[in-house]
């Protein structure tokens, strides 16, 4: 039976990740002073102007204009004509306190209960596929090398036209469940005037399309390169941009399901993140280790309290032990609380601003994309 599945991927320039990166970029600089910094921060990017808001904890202090301004001019945001500037928009700050109800659900000894719980309730899902090297479904992979791609021949000035915004669509047609070929390619990459749609999409294809996808492309492979003709506009310009924004984006592509929460600008207490990356540790590990082929894993918590009130496991009829079992593996190879969890990665240090673009997952320069032997 054949089948078509899509997912997406969007530059680092593209708006909301533009804010993810600020809101990662605050947390980071809060953990490299204070460890136990509870951060919360969202970002707002239009027009000219970054918002921060949001909730913070912290023994320490962040200029919070000259972190967001970085973090535009490192993104490529250093030209008036893109409707945001690194050095002359507007920053505004509105940062509050985190509740003291919440708190001390997440501080040993304090609340009812005295191991560090979860900072919220909620459900986060991991999963892994054998479709990769990676462990990841193939259609994300693709499309976040390609978004990956049109920024790194801009930065080079390979295409000394091209602007930050950007996003890469990706078709895969699977055959009884095993990808076979791409099918349809669909970019968007913000450009300057002057330059010619047929320049554009003939230098897209060769020198970031082919590049990329490879063996995967035939001579029934689609292309829909900046297909409305033009892209001048871009950016905040064009569209607000806010954190949080691109939460398949930042996962699995729509493979798999979400829980909802986001991750950027949440520090490690936060079980919509640490949880999440934990939840595909397992996933992994479990194919990484030939008990599926393909597996989705469920952790659910509720504030204040340490240990999950539920696990769950899917390998789609391709597990080699029954959900029970494999269950039972879990919490016997993993951290599941979110003190362990924390600890297990060393959460604390400020590693975030790197996974704010291009997937929280697939990439081993992280810690819960390491592979472990299971007892």
């Amino acid at each position: 039976m054949k089948q078509l599945f899509t997912s997406e991927s969007v530059t680092e320039g593209h708006p909301d990740k533009i804010c993810d990166q600020i809101s990662d970029s605050i947390l980071d600089e809060l953990l490299s002073q204070d460890s136990e910094s509870r951060v919360a921060v969202e970002t707002v990017a239009t027009k000219g102007l970054i918002f921060v808001t949001g909730e913070v904890t912290t023994k320490g202090y962040v200029d919070i204009q000259k972190v967001a301004r970085r973090t535009l001019k490192e993104i490529g945001y250093t030209n008036p004509e893109f409707g945001l500037d690194w050095e002359d928009c507007g920053v505004i700050v509105a940062l509050n306190e985190q509740s003291p109800d919440i708190s001390q659900g997440v501080s040993e000894e304090e609340g009812l209960h005295s191991e560090q719980g979860a900072g919220d309730q909620g459900m986060m899902f991991g999963y892994a596929c054998n479709e990769t090297e990676e462990l990841m479904p193939l259609p994300i992979t693709l499309a976040h090398k390609l978004t990956h791609k049109l920024a790194e021949v801009r930065k080079n000035k390979v295409f000394h036209w091209a602007r930050p915004d950007g996003k890469a669509q990706v078709t895969i047609e699977y055959e009884d469940g095993k990808p076979v070929r791409v099918d349809t390619i669909v970019i968007a990459i913000h450009h300057d005037d002057g330059i010619s749609h047929e320049e554009i999409k003939s230098q897209v294809i060769e020198q970031v399309v082919k590049p990329v996808c490879g063996d995967w492309l035939d001579a029934e492979t689609k292309y829909h390169i900046n297909a409305t003709g033009k892209f001048i506009i871009g950016g905040p310009e064009a569209d607000a941009g806010l954190t949080g924004r691109k939460i398949i984006v930042d996962t699995y592509g729509g493979m798999g399901r979400h829980g909802g929460g986001a991750f950027s600008g949440k520090d490690p207490s936060k079980v919509d993140r640490s949880a999440a990356y934990a939840a595909r540790f397992i996933a992994k590990n479990l194919v990484a280790n030939g008990l599926a082929e393909r597996c989705e894993v469920q952790l659910a918590y509720s504030i204040g309290v340490a240990e999950p009130v539920s696990i769950s496991v899917n390998t789609f009829g391709t597990g080699t032990k029954s959900e029970a079992e494999l269950v039972e593996i879990i919490r016997n190879n993993f951290p599941l609380k979110p003190a362990k969890i924390i600890e297990y990665f060393d959460l604390k240090k400020p590693i975030y601003q790197d996974t704010a673009a291009y997937g929280h997952f697939g990439r081993s320069k992280f810690p819960w994309e390491k592979i472990i032997e299971l007892k």
